[in-house]
């Protein structure tokens, strides 16, 4: 297969992808661009069915995680006839290796996942036009989602937030102490004990003993083993002051009806998670979202799996359920 170089200028950057030669089809391109923050490239992915397509479904990942660890999900809305794009955030994944900042977001704010999503929507549609765009995001993906959708969310025509959360009862304290932290001058140094602030709450209500710390994600002892072992997995090395910073400015933007008041009331939402989920604390938090948005007069369709914890699709029992209830949704739109 034969490739012509295109150059791209998006955002006042100039970037240069591989793309197909005329009247050739691929089914994926590895796409690199400048991070918001100025200092890193941020690598990602653009998945092309071998089909017309219907769409384009933009996959954000959570936190300490990357894209590739929702290979199924990517082939299921392939299969369903989408285009997917993903990326790595800064400090996660491949983007982190390439630019050697595990855990570092740089230092351009709390905004930096959220611009970087929109570059690649933009890089996106360039690509590949007129087509309808959808947005979903699982965990602090959700949360990114959000912030994209309280500014661009008028560029979409429908958003699934999986494994979100209301009012997180930890975030004011801990928001307090890392801050105190980063005005010392102690940003670039990591301090576990505002990672144990902010999510010690979550094992609250594990009935099986804690040896990876990660059993809140899932039942599954093969899929804690598979995240606790994966090499682009960021979860388990360390995350800077500073960006812990980010990360709780983040949280607290996308709370309460003065951020839902934001959103386009006609955005379609599809708002899902499992009810043992303690990021969405279980269940409540998942429904506080929903009726932040329902008090500002937007539609939410709200789904909670019963007995599943935070990532509801990597359940082998209902992974496949979960992916058709996000196609059928972005699909009835």
């Amino acid at each position: 297969m034969k490739y012509e170089m295109l150059q791209y200028k998006v955002i006042g950057l100039n970037r240069k992808i591989y793309v197909p030669g005329k009247g050739e089809k691929t089914m994926l391109h590895e796409i690199s661009f400048k991070s918001f923050n100025e200092r890193d490239e941020v690598q990602g992915w653009i998945y092309v069915p071998a089909c017309e397509p219907k769409g384009i479904i933009q996959l954000i990942h959570g936190f300490g995680e990357h894209s590739r660890r929702y290979f199924h999900m990517i082939v299921a809305f392939m299969d369903a006839g989408f285009i997917v794009a993903a990326d790595d955030h800064v400090g996660h994944g491949k983007t982190a290796i390439v630019n050697n900042t595990w855990g570092d977001w740089g230092e351009k704010g709390a905004h930096t996942m959220m611009e970087d999503e929109h570059t690649l929507t933009e890089l996106v549609k360039k690509m590949y036009p007129d087509l309808p765009y959808y947005l979903f995001g699982h965990s602090m993906g959700s949360f990114i989602a959000r912030d994209y959708i309280a500014k661009y969310g008028n560029e979409l025509k429908g958003v699934t937030l999986c494994g979100t959360c209301g009012e997180l009862p930890s975030l004011p304290e801990a928001m307090a102490a890392v801050r105190e932290a980063v005005d010392v001058g102690k940003g670039n140094e990591s301090d576990p004990k505002f990672t144990g602030m902010l999510f010690g709450f979550m094992f609250s209500r594990i009935e099986e003993p804690v040896k990876l710390g990660n059993e809140w994600i899932c039942h599954s002892p093969w899929v804690q083993k598979d995240h606790a072992e994966d090499p682009f997995d960021a979860f388990t090395k360390p995350t800077n002051n500073r960006s812990m910073l980010y990360f709780c400015e983040m949280m607290d933007c996308i709370q309460g009806t003065q951020w839902a008041s934001k959103v386009p009331v006609d955005l379609p939402i599809y708002n899902i998670g499992g009810d043992l989920d303690p990021v969405g604390n279980w269940g409540e938090g998942v429904y506080q979202t929903t009726n932040w948005l329902a008090q500002t007069g937007h539609t939410v369709t709200t789904k909670l799996y019963s007995g599943y914890r935070h990532e509801i699709h990597n359940y082998d029992e209902i992974k496949d359920e979960v992916e058709k209830g996000i196609i059928d949704f972005f699909m009835g739109l």
